[in-house]
C-alpha cells in the first residue's frame, strides 16, 4: 500500500512538472539585480571567434524547411575541446564592466553553447527534455551549468533573470536556442556587438514565416507555444498577438492571419533540432 502510494505522488508530482510549460506557466521575467552592473564608455569587445567557427562549420540551413540544423554526431574531439575552452574563457570575463551591446551579446552565446554542449554530452539523445537538472524537472534549465563573476547559473537565470528583465526586447526570444525543431534557430554567426540588431531581426522574419511558428491545419490557426509561454512579451490580447505576427509576415501568411476567425491552438516539437 505504501509503495502504492508513493508512485501515486511520483506520478503526480511528474505531471505536475510536464504542465509547467502549459499555458503562460513559463518562468516570468524576475531581475537578478547583480547583472544591471554595466559600463557605458568601455568599448572594449569580447571575441567570440571561436563559437563563430563551430557555428559556420556545423549548423546548416535546411533551405526547404526554411530552420537551421545542427550535426551534432559530426562534431569531433578537438573541436568539443575548443568549444569546452571557449565557455571557460567566457566564465573568466567579468561581464558587468562590458558596455550594455557586449553583454548582450556575450549572454546570447554563452547560453546557446552551453546547450550545444549539454547536447554533445548526452548525444545521442532524442531531445533536450531528457536531460534532467532534478527528478522532476522538465529538462536541464535549472541546473546550476556555469560560473559567472563566482555566481553560479543555470540557464533559466541568462533568460529570465538577466536578458528578459533587461532588455526588456520580445527578440531574446529568437536568439536563444533550446536544441529543438520548434525553437528559433540557431544562428550560422555568432552573435557580436554590431551585428546584434541584423542576427536579431533576420532570426525574426525566419521563425515567423516557417510553419514552426504558424501554421493552418483543419480550419484552425497553430502558433508556437512560445507565443502561450511568454504572451505578455509579445501582445496584450490575442488580437493585438495576431497584429505583431501579421507585421512580420509575408503577404499571403499575413493576409490569412488577419481574417482568420478560428480557433488558435499552440504546439511545439522538443525533437531535437539535429540534421539525419
Amino acid at each position: 500500500m505504501r509503495a502504492r502510494k508513493l508512485l501515486i505522488i511520483f506520478y503526480s508530482m511528474f505531471i505536475i512538472s510536464m504542465l509547467a510549460f502549459n499555458s503562460h506557466a513559463a518562468p516570468q521575467a524576475v531581475l537578478w539585480g547583480k547583472w544591471s552592473k554595466n559600463n557605458p564608455n568601455n568599448d572594449k569587445i569580447i571575441d567570440h571567434c571561436d563559437w563563430d567557427a563551430f557555428l559556420r562549420k556545423y549548423v546548416i540551413t535546411d533551405q526547404k524547411a526554411n530552420i537551421n540544423l545542427v550535426k551534432y554526431s559530426s562534431v569531433t574531439k578537438s573541436d568539443v575541446q575548443k568549444l569546452e575552452n571557449y565557455l571557460k574563457a567566457m566564465q573568466k570575463i567579468d561581464i558587468s564592466n562590458y558596455n550594455r551591446k557586449v553583454q548582450f551579446a556575450y549572454w546570447v552565446n554563452l547560453y546557446n553553447a552551453l546547450t550545444v554542449k549539454l547536447i554533445l554530452d548526452n548525444y545521442p539523445v532524442s531531445s533536450i527534455t531528457k536531460i534532467k537538472s532534478g527528478w522532476f524537472s522538465f529538462g536541464p534549465w535549472n541546473k546550476k551549468i556555469a560560473t559567472v563573476e563566482s555566481e553560479r547559473i543555470t540557464m533559466n537565470d541568462i533568460e529570465h533573470r538577466i536578458l528578459r528583465p533587461i532588455w526588456k526586447d520580445n527578440r531574446v526570444h529568437y536568439a536563444l536556442n533550446c536544441a529543438s525543431i520548434s525553437c528559433p534557430n540557431l544562428q550560422t554567426r555568432a552573435f557580436t556587438a554590431k551585428n546584434r540588431d541584423k542576427l536579431l531581426n533576420a532570426a525574426v522574419d525566419a521563425y515567423i514565416n516557417s510553419p514552426r511558428a504558424i501554421s493552418f491545419k483543419n480550419g484552425d490557426l497553430f502558433l508556437s507555444s512560445i507565443y502561450d509561454w511568454y504572451y505578455s512579451d509579445f501582445a496584450k490580447d490575442e488580437k493585438h498577438l495576431i497584429k505583431y505576427l501579421a507585421e512580420h509576415a509575408k503577404k499571403d501568411i499575413a493576409a490569412k492571419l488577419i481574417h482568420f476567425k478560428g480557433n488558435i491552438r499552440y504546439d511545439y516539437n522538443w525533437n531535437l533540432n539535429k540534421l539525419k
